[in-house]
C-alpha cells in the first residue's frame, strides 16, 4: 500500500513542476503585458527614433568626408602644394647650423620586446649629429628592462649618438607626466622643434628631411603628423580588423581635417611638434588618458595650423591579444569624451578661431565622430534592432536598419580594400567592441571613478619571431575570471533571445543577423578571440 502511494506521489510530482512553471511563465507573461504597452512600447520607441537621427547624422559625416576625399584626390592637393617644402641643405658657410635643433623623445614603460627597435630607429634618422638629441624618458618599473634600456642607450652613445637616458621617481600623469618632465631638462632649450615615437614605433631614417622642412618653411604650422603602417596586421583575424578600423581613421578623417581645416588629432607618435606651439598651448596636461588630442585640440585654439603626410608611414605594432586590444580602445573612447565635457565652453568662448571651425571641432571631430560613432553602433544594432523583435508595436524603417548601415560600412571599407574580404567579420567585431566603447564614451562624459585609467598596452615586437617553437606552442595559463566576459556574454543571450523569438513568432527576418551576432558575442565573451596569440 505504501509503495502505491508513493508511486502515485511520485507520478504527481512532474505535473506539479509543470503546473509551476506555467505558473510562472503565466506571472510573467501578464506582467509583460500589463509594463508593455504604457512603458516598454513607448520607451523602445523614442530610443528608436533617437538612434534614426544619431544615424542619419553620422551617415552625413561619411559621406561629406568621401565627397571631400574624392575632391583631394582629383585636384590634386597635396601638402607640398599647400605649404612650403624644400629640402635642408648644408650651407657652406653656417655649415650644419643650417639645420635646426630637433630632440626625440621615446617614452616607454617596461617595453622589454620593443625597446631595441625604438631606439635604434631613432638613432638610425638622417640628421646632422650634432643637431639632434635622442631622449630616452623611461618610466619602467622592472629593474631588469630599466637596466637593458640603460646599456642600449651607453651602445648608441659609443656610436657617437647624442643620447639621453631620463627617468623620474614616479609614474605621475603616465605618458604626458613623462613628457612633460622630459621638455624641462637644460639642453631642451636649444632645440626648436621635438618628434615624438612611442617604444613600438620604428621610423624611417628620412622622417624628419621629409617633415621638419615644413616647419622651417611656414611659421604657421605647428604639427606635422605621419601616417602609422603595422607591421602585424596578417598576424591574426583580429589585427586584420583592427587595421580596416585604423586604415579609415588615416586615410579618410585625418587626410579631410588636415585638408579641410588645418586640424586633426595628433595620434600621440610619429608626429613633430614646433615647440614654441607646443608650450604657447600650455604644454602637455594629463587631465585625460588623451594628452595627445588635448594638446592638439589646445594648440588649434591658440591658432596653430597642422598638416598631414599620408604618404609618410611609420611601421609600429598593433594589439595582438583582446585583453590589450580592449584596454586600448577604452582608453581611446574614454579620454575624447572627457576632454570633450572639459574643453566644450572652452572651445566656445574661444576668439582666436572661426565659428566655422568651431563647429568642426564640437560637432563633426568630437560629438559626432567620438560619441555619436560608439553609442549609435551599439545601442540601435545590438539593443534596440533586436529588441523590436519582442516589441512589434515599433517598426525600424528599412533605410535606417538597411541602406544606411550598409552605406556608412563600405564607406569605412574602402580604407583597406584588400580586406573587402573580411567585411562581414569586421562588422561583427566592430559591434562587439562597440559595446567596450560606449561603456568608456559614459565613463568619460560622467567622469566616473575609472575615468583616467590607463594600462599601457602590451607590445610583442619581433618576441614572436625568435621565441622558440616549443615555448610558443604551449598554451598560457589564464585565470577563469580573464577568459570569461560576462558583459559580453549577457548581450549575447539576450540577442540570441531574440533571435530565437524572431524565428519562432516575429516577422521582421532579424534572426540570421541576430544569430551572428549574438555568436560573435559569445565568442568573444568566452574568451576565444585574441587569447592564443598566433606565431610564424
Amino acid at each position: 500500500m505504501e509503495s502505491v502511494t508513493s508511486s502515485a506521489a511520485m507520478a504527481a510530482l512532474p505535473e506539479t513542476f509543470q503546473e509551476a512553471r506555467d505558473d510562472i511563465a503565466g506571472q510573467i507573461g501578464l506582467i509583460w503585458d500589463q509594463v508593455k504597452a504604457p512603458v516598454i512600447v513607448p520607451l523602445v520607441r523614442l530610443t528608436a527614433f533617437l538612434c534614426l537621427v544619431m544615424s542619419v547624422m553620422l551617415f552625413v559625416e561619411k559621406v561629406y568626408m568621401a565627397i571631400v576625399i574624392v575632391g583631394i584626390k582629383l585636384s590634386g592637393r597635396r601638402p607640398d602644394r599647400r605649404y612650403k617644402w624644400e629640402p635642408l641643405r648644408e650651407d657652406l658657410e653656417l655649415g650644419n647650423s643650417a639645420f635646426p635643433m630637433v630632440l626625440v623623445q621615446i617614452p616607454m614603460f617596461n617595453e622589454k620586446e620593443v625597446y631595441k627597435l625604438s631606439i635604434g630607429a631613432a638613432c638610425g634618422l638622417s640628421w646632422p649629429s650634432d643637431r639632434i638629441i635622442i631622449q630616452v624618458l623611461d618610466d619602467s618599473t622592472d629593474p631588469i628592462i630599466k637596466d637593458l634600456v640603460v646599456m642600449e642607450c651607453e651602445r648608441w652613445a659609443s656610436k657617437g649618438i647624442t643620447i639621453r637616458y631620463e627617468i623620474r621617481d614616479n609614474r605621475n600623469g603616465y605618458k604626458a607626466g613623462a613628457l612633460k618632465e622630459g621638455m624641462k631638462h637644460s639642453y631642451v632649450k636649444n632645440c626648436d622643434f621635438v618628434a615624438i615615437f612611442d617604444a613600438d614605433f620604428q621610423p624611417e631614417a628620412d622622417f624628419l628631411s621629409r617633415t621638419v622642412p615644413f616647419l622651417v618653411h611656414n611659421p604657421q604650422l605647428g604639427l606635422v603628423q605621419a601616417r602609422w603602417k603595422f607591421s602585424n596586421s596578417n598576424e591574426c583575424l583580429m589585427t586584420r580588423m583592427q587595421e580596416m578600423s585604423l586604415d579609415y581613421h588615416f586615410t579618410v578623417e585625418q587626410e579631410v581635417g588636415s585638408s579641410m581645416y588645418s586640424f586633426f588629432g595628433f595620434n600621440g607618435t610619429a608626429g613633430v611638434w614646433r615647440i614654441s606651439a607646443l608650450n604657447e598651448a600650455g604644454g602637455w596636461k594629463d587631465r585625460t588618458t588623451v594628452e595627445d588630442m588635448d594638446l592638439a585640440v589646445r594648440a588649434s585654439l591658440k591658432g596653430w595650423k597642422f598638416v598631414y603626410l599620408s604618404d609618410l608611414k611609420v611601421k609600429n605594432e598593433l594589439p595582438s591579444t583582446f585583453k590589450a586590444y580592449r584596454y586600448q580602445q577604452h582608453r581611446w573612447s574614454c579620454g575624447p569624451a572627457n576632454l570633450f565635457r572639459k574643453m566644450l565652453m572652452e572651445i566656445i568662448r574661444n576668439k582666436k578661431v572661426s565659428p566655422f571651425k568651431k563647429v568642426h571641432v564640437i560637432y563633426n571631430f568630437f560629438f559626432v565622430r567620438k560619441i555619436v560613432a560608439h553609442i549609435v553602433t551599439f545601442v540601435f544594432y545590438c539593443v534596440v534592432i533586436p529588441a523590436t523583435v519582442l516589441v512589434p508595436e515599433v517598426e525600424i524603417p528599412k533605410w535606417g536598419s538597411v541602406y544606411i548601415p550598409s552605406i556608412i560600412t563600405l564607406l569605412n571599407a574602402v580604407g583597406t580594400p584588400r580586406s573587402l574580404h573580411l567585411i562581414v567579420f569586421w562588422i561583427l567585431f566592430e559591434n562587439v567592441m562597440s559595446l567596450h566603447r560606449t561603456k568608456a564614451t559614459f565613463v568619460g562624459l560622467l567622469e566616473t571613478s575609472k575615468v583616467n585609467e590607463w594600462i599601457v598596452t602590451e607590445k610583442l615586437g619581433d618576441a614572436l619571431k625568435t621565441k622558440a617553437i616549443t615555448k610558443a606552442s604551449k598554451k598560457p595559463k589564464i585565470r577563469i575570471g580573464d577568459r570569461l566576459h560576462v558583459l559580453e556574454l549577457g548581450v549575447g543571450a539576450f540577442l540570441f533571445f531574440c533571435g530565437f523569438y524572431d524565428l519562432g513568432f516575429g516577422r521582421n527576418h532579424y534572426f540570421i543577423y541576430l544569430f551572428l551576432q549574438g555568436f560573435a558575442f559569445f565568442a568573444v565573451g568566452f574568451g576565444y578571440v585574441g587569447i592564443f596569440v598566433p606565431h610564424s
